[in-house]
């Protein structure tokens, strides 16, 4: 009998005309298939359609907003600072012109004579102790310029020592011209204070020295400088006098007390807000 053969499927012919292509040409077969380009871009631009732009919204406005309030803000911080820092500089070269100009000097202080008339310390029948205290200062200022002039307000004067107030006084105001020496006189007086337990251990303590009680003198005052037509502003001064010692007088005799090493420094103070300096 004849042998028939029968195929396994049906053949395909693309797959057969591929196969006779690579037989031929095999680099042919290597290469992918090729598609058409796809459309170019400036196919689809169009030169007359109009760009779009995106309208601001409420965000961007208000972020702009705030860099132009920031922005005014930094440039007063900046011209209120460069006119301050202006007037400082202006007024810091007229303080050195009227410096070098008609050199200022602060007016000097002495203490001429202090006479104890009155020291008493007298104990109650209820254990509490009193001082009595009478004094007569004698000071004196000199203004040692030669164009200004000083205008003193009312003057305040303590007498201390140590901690312990003895006795309190005034002097009324007064001016001192150029080169002029004013003299101070004053009473000052304390009655019938009571004293601690720690202020009478002190005075007992200090007149039992050699020397005697140390006593300091304090002077406090306004005071106003004047030249011609300018005038400056009152400015706060305090004087104190220290070195001075006394003794107790004995009977009505007063004690003159010790102003050999006494010396008295004057400085400003300058009260800003509640703080005086």
């Amino acid at each position: 009998m004849a042998d028939r053969v029968h195929p396994s499927a049906k053949p395909n012919g693309n797959a057969t005309n591929i196969a006779a292509a690579a037989a031929v040409n095999p680099k042919a077969a290597a290469k992918p298939p090729q598609f058409p380009p796809p459309a170019a871009k400036n196919q689809m631009y169009n030169p007359n359609r109009i760009p779009y732009r995106p309208t601001p919204t409420a965000y961007h406005r208000h972020n702009r907003r705030r860099c132009t309030c920031r922005r005014c803000f930094c440039f007063c911080c900046f011209w209120s600072l460069l006119l301050i820092c202006t007037v400082l500089l202006l007024a810091a070269i007229a303080g050195a012109g009227f410096y070098f100009l008609f050199r200022p000097k602060p007016p000097a202080f002495s203490v001429s004579s202090l006479k104890i008339i009155q020291f008493k310390l007298t104990t109650t029948s209820d254990d509490t102790t009193h001082l009595t205290v009478k004094l007569n200062l004698t000071l004196s200022t000199k203004n040692p310029n030669k164009k200004l002039i000083y205008n003193y307000d009312p003057i305040s004067l303590t007498v201390n020592s140590n901690s312990v107030l003895l006795a309190n006084g005034s002097f009324t105001g007064f001016s001192s011209g150029p080169n002029n020496i004013t003299i101070i006189h004053s009473t000052l007086s304390m009655a019938s204070q009571v004293l601690d337990a720690d202020s009478i251990s002190s005075l007992k303590s200090d007149l039992k020295r050699k020397n005697g009680l140390p006593m300091k003198i304090l002077l406090d005052t306004m005071v106003l400088a004047k030249m011609d037509k300018l005038k400056s502003k009152e400015v706060g001064i305090r004087v104190t006098c220290d070195g001075i010692h006394g003794r107790i007088p004995t009977g009505k005799t007063p004690a003159v007390a010790s102003t050999t090493n006494a010396k008295c420094k004057a400085d400003l103070r300058m009260k800003i807000l509640k703080w005086t300096f």
